[in-house]
């Protein structure tokens, strides 16, 4: 069995145009190059994964554009993403079809795992990336996730704003979170079937679960946090630090 992870990193990132400018420097252009601490957000990404001996190769979706000067930029700045396999593919207009044109590039057996991994959530741990990694080998798909803190409230819209219709358990409701692990026939199934039928989902474990399939939650960690706009840098700066 070998591990793939894909990382879709083709979006334009426009909660993040806000973002404070650090003197002397241009603003990145989007999001996952946004530097922090002097890095690009994307390569602390990868670096976690390149560091995990479970992870067997990377396939990084990028605007077309990009893609050659960022093979250049880990050519000559972060060799070390190198000593893995990695695979720079053209991503898409949304995160579902650059996934997807990922799992088209891919080369697996049935029973391979294929993690799907945020660009932006540099903070996952080896503990997390292991745990996804064993619960998809078992169950066939399974996320990180952690605990709920507010209370949930499911509303319905109206042209007057929301009106609350139920409250939910707080104890049936996580936050989720990447990576999302799947057996490579699980995800390569979800993917044909949301294709075929025009479906788009809100992340990879919807498709699955869509297509039938069940999927596990792992306990995932609240440092793993998803860096969308300009008061999650400083968030991710203190994390840096610490």
């Amino acid at each position: 069995m070998k591990v793939i992870v894909i990382v879709p990193a083709a979006g334009l990132g426009t909660r993040m145009a806000s973002a404070p400018r650090t003197k002397g420097k241009k603003p990145a252009s989007t999001k996952q190059f946004t530097e922090l601490g002097g890095v690009p957000i994307l390569i602390h990404t990868l670096r976690k994964f390149v560091s995990s001996p479970e992870v067997s190769e990377i396939y990084i979706a990028l605007r077309a554009n990009e893609i050659e000067g960022f093979r250049a930029r880990l050519e000559k700045d972060a060799k070390d993403i190198l000593q893995k396999k990695i695979h720079l593919v053209e991503g898409g207009e949304h995160r579902q079809h650059s996934v997807a044109n990922a799992i088209r590039s891919v080369s697996a057996s049935d029973d391979d795992v294929v993690l799907v991994h945020d660009a932006v959530r540099p903070f996952v741990t080896e503990e997390i990336i292991h745990d996804v990694i064993r619960a998809a080998q078992k169950y066939g798909a399974a996320i990180a996730g952690v605990p709920a803190v507010d209370t949930v409230k499911q509303v319905e819209r109206t042209s007057d704003g929301a009106l609350i219709t139920a409250t939910i358990p707080r104890e049936r409701v996580v936050m989720a979170q990447t990576p999302q692990g799947f057996r490579y026939d699980v995800i390569k199934k979800a993917f044909d079937e949301a294709a075929a039928d025009g479906f788009v989902g809100t992340d990879e474990a919807s498709l699955v679960e869509r297509s039938g399939h069940a999927v596990a939650v792992v306990m995932g960690s609240a440092r793993n946090i998803k860096i969308t706009a300009p008061a999650d840098m400083e968030l991710a700066e203190f994390y840096l630090k610490t």
